[in-house]
């Protein structure tokens, strides 16, 4: 499957989509980027004259990378449109610096497991400057609906 092909059969449009495109993506890993626009409403008011990147933001660029897209090369074919949901089931993350409007982030994620339809990886986002900004492990379950 190809990096357009994933993208494609991404769950997710804006405004609530947060992967811009894949670097890399094979069985084991993936690498993807996406950059935090300074008009998006989050920063209206997250904080009051000093805006930051909310840190469910962050944990959902890495699950959509990470989980979502990882699991749509992973399970190949049998991903048909709109025939699939994504749950988050766990998250153990730490935040280590802020993401500013504006800001590009990198999302790195290696598969711990994939089994029974729960995918687990090791993540990390890291910033312009290669920095890492976030880190932890994040697993869900793909789940996908019968044909009807």
């Amino acid at each position: 499957m190809t990096i357009q092909e994933i993208l494609q059969k991404l769950p997710f449009a804006p405004p609530f989509l947060f992967v811009d495109g894949l670097d890399h993506i094979d069985s084991e890993k993936v690498q993807g980027h996406f950059t935090f626009r300074q008009d998006m409403d989050c920063y209206k008011g997250h904080f009051k004259g000093y805006p930051i990147t909310p840190g469910v933001l962050l944990t959902e660029v890495m699950a959509q990378t990470g989980l979502v897209c990882l699991g749509i090369y992973l399970l190949g074919d049998e991903v048909l449109e709109g025939n699939m949901t994504f749950g988050l089931t766990s998250t153990e993350i730490e935040f280590l610096r802020p993401v500013f409007p504006g800001e590009k982030v990198t999302v790195y994620a290696e598969k711990v497991y994939f089994r029974f339809g729960k995918l687990k990886c090791r993540v990390t986002l890291k910033n312009e400057a290669a920095e890492d900004v976030c880190s932890g492990t994040i697993a869900g379950m793909i789940i996908t609906k019968p044909h009807e």
